[in-house]
């Protein structure tokens, strides 16, 4: 089960972000994940494990949204890029030739984190909490 390594990886990388902002703690509403179809990594299963993961923890409520990132090949012989069929053999449509170059489709990566900082209340902003992206 690739998804629970992932979330540890996932939640070092986390931990290591929320060290940056210390001694501040961001309230972390969502973080955008680009998963490729090509990792072995099932998407609603990581969701489900990052759910259990940060349960009690300064990430408790953060939703996990996945981008899939689709494989696209590269073919050697001509340079055309294209999306590989497994029933194929992940081949060439032009020429046939074995995929060789993975362009896109491998990716596992943060791109961005929304988050915010609780504020002290004012009279005018009860509370405030700014949200931003990483």
């Amino acid at each position: 089960m690739h998804e629970v390594d992932m979330t540890r990886c996932l939640l070092l990388s986390m931990n290591e972000w929320k060290q940056q902002h210390a001694p501040r703690v961001p309230a972390v509403d969502r973080v955008h994940l680009e998963v490729g179809t090509f990792t072995c990594v099932e998407p609603d299963q990581l969701v489900v494990t990052w759910a259990d993961a940060v349960k009690g923890s300064w990430l408790d409520g953060a939703e996990l949204v996945i981008e899939s990132v689709p494989l696209v090949g590269r073919c050697v012989r001509c340079q055309a890029t294209y999306s590989p069929d497994p029933a194929e053999g992940f081949r060439s449509p032009c020429c046939h030739h074995p995929m060789e170059e993975i362009v896109s489709g491998r990716e596992l990566r943060i791109r961005s984190v929304a988050y915010g900082f609780e504020s002290a209340p004012s009279p005018t902003n009860p509370v405030s909490r700014p949200t931003a992206a990483r």
